[in-house]
């Protein structure tokens, strides 16, 4: 066989890690797509629970990627921290899909199980999630002009699968019978065993440096004792046990990762600006990154809706019935990604065209944080003055998600490339914790909005009394609408403070 890089194409290494990464999203989004109908319909928890478990479940999935890196980084390397990340996924769907055939025969080894089977997808996607990607730039010889479209290659992977995952899980899942909610889950962890195979069969061969190096094994430097298969299992069962008693505490003891989410960010702070070797030119690029990452907080809570309130809203709210076919509400949870291929060379297209004109980060991040606004104003029309319980066309969704990924393409991989561009090198994987620790932050707080669902009773948020969905949209409208322009204003500040 030839060599595995070529100067015109890509290395063979991609392919690998976009069907490793495409998998594992089909896994978790489809998933996703139908977490909060299965506990709704089928383990019958109300809305408000389920939004707020959606939120804890979540948060912990971004959480736990700064603990998979860290001992990818330092005991595992990439390979071995996929490949365990992948299995501990796919053992979570499993038991998700037993959990979903006993709800009725044994309710309490079934929420026993469902417990268990989220605190595995959280442990394994730790694992999994921040080590694929830090893979791709290394195929390539340092400041190779294919970097960038490398990039946006393995970018289509993860939105790929997640356009396929919603769409396959809801045809077998999502049936209007909850029985079938069990089928779902099996696709999913079907769909997780063959990225671990992928992996597996593949990487060695193929996902090398320019030299033929094979990327991602075991450092050099790994203590024995890390790598001694009995201490990995053992390491792992006692990781995944504190994560299934991390979430069933927060979901039914008491709300703590709210604090934790406060709390870890302000030690993160103090620990970077009170560290003496840093100059005043460093100091003010992380206090760039800090704004950003808390304005991502607003944009993030709002846009995951997508997998709480939105999909409550597709399932009562809105006309699914073609005639010959009626659309499983989960399928709407694939539109951002089909949106995300479909837009995402037009935007980089965009951002080209304007040269000089082009806004500065912050700008376009306002943007998208206004798109997002124009988004939920989109849909507040569409429930305005509706009677309760009357459907509204798809229509609503389809433009309210168009809007949310034109938003999501103006801050998303901006805000990610500010962090890797200001981060001073000393810090640089505590600060990308910091924009890990806002989406965290962001999801929870998606699950604590989405339980302020109107269902037929009046909620409150901060004074603001929501009795319909016109109201429940508005809130919305009005947070990300304040946020961007908030962001706006101080534009030409945080211009001042990057130093470019």
């Amino acid at each position: 066989m030839s060599s595995p890089s070529t100067t015109t194409g890509h290395p063979k290494g991609l392919a690998v890690l976009f069907a490793t990464e495409m998998w594992e999203r089909f896994n978790y989004y489809g998933m996703r797509a139908i977490l909060v109908l299965f506990m709704t319909k089928a383990l019958l928890f109300d809305k408000a629970f389920a939004s707020n478990l959606y939120g804890s479940y979540t948060s912990l999935v971004y959480l736990t990627p700064l603990l998979g890196g860290y001992i990818a980084d330092r005991y595992w390397g990439n390979q071995r921290s996929i490949i365990v990340g992948g299995i501990l996924m796919a053992l979570g769907e499993f038991l998700l899909f037993f959990c979903a055939s006993t709800y009725q025969s044994a309710p309490d080894v079934s929420a026993m199980l469902f417990f268990s089977g989220l605190g595995l997808m959280i442990t394994g996607n730790g694992f999994f999630k921040p080590n694929i990607s830090a893979l791709v730039g290394q195929l390539y010889p340092k400041g190779d002009r294919r970097i960038d479209s490398a990039y946006t290659i393995f970018y289509m992977g993860i939105n790929v699968g997640g356009a396929i995952g919603p769409i396959i899980c809801g045809l077998v899942g999502d049936t209007g019978n909850p029985q079938d909610f069990k089928w779902a889950f099996l696709a999913g962890g079907i769909a997780m065993l063959i990225s671990v195979i992928v992996q597996y069969l593949y990487h060695r061969k193929y996902v090398v440096d320019p030299n033929q190096k094979v990327l991602g094994l075991t450092p050099n430097d790994a203590p024995a004792s890390w790598l001694n298969p009995i201490n990995m299992v053992i390491g792992l069962t006692v990781l995944s046990g504190l994560m299934i008693g991390a979430l069933y505490m927060d979901a039914k003891v008491v709300d703590y990762l709210t604090y934790v989410l406060i709390a870890a960010p302000l030690l993160i702070a103090f620990i970077i600006f009170s560290d003496k070797s840093l100059g005043k030119v460093e100091k003010q690029r992380v206090g760039v990154i800090f704004s950003v990452s808390f304005f991502v907080v607003f944009f993030w809570s709002a846009f995951e809706q997508a997998g709480a309130s939105l999909t409550f809203f597709a399932e009562e709210q809105t006309q699914r019935d073609l005639g010959f076919f009626t659309v499983p509400a989960s399928f709407f949870a694939s539109l951002n990604a089909i949106y995300v291929v479909s837009f995402a060379p037009v935007f980089a297209w965009l951002w080209l065209k304007l040269g000089k004109r082009e806004p500065s980060s912050p700008t376009k991040m306002s943007l998208g944080l206004l798109l997002l606004a124009i988004g939920y104003l989109w849909i507040a029309f569409g429930v305005k003055d509706v009677a309760a319980g009357t459907k509204v066309s798809m229509i609503w969704l389809f433009g309210m998600y168009a809007l949310h990924t034109w938003g999501e393409l103006c801050l998303s991989p901006i805000g990610l490339s500010l962090v890797n561009k200001l981060a001073p090198i000393k810090f640089a994987s505590l600060l990308m914790a910091v924009w890990f620790l806002a989406n965290a932050a962001a999801n929870k707080l998606a699950g604590v909005l989405s339980a302020l669902y109107p269902d037929g009773k009046t909620t409150q948020f901060m004074g603001y009394e929501m009795n319909n969905l016109y109201d429940f949209f508005m809130l919305f409208v009005v947070m990300a609408g304040l946020a961007s322009l908030t962001l706006l204003l101080l534009t030409r500040l945080l211009q001042k403070m990057m130093n470019d």
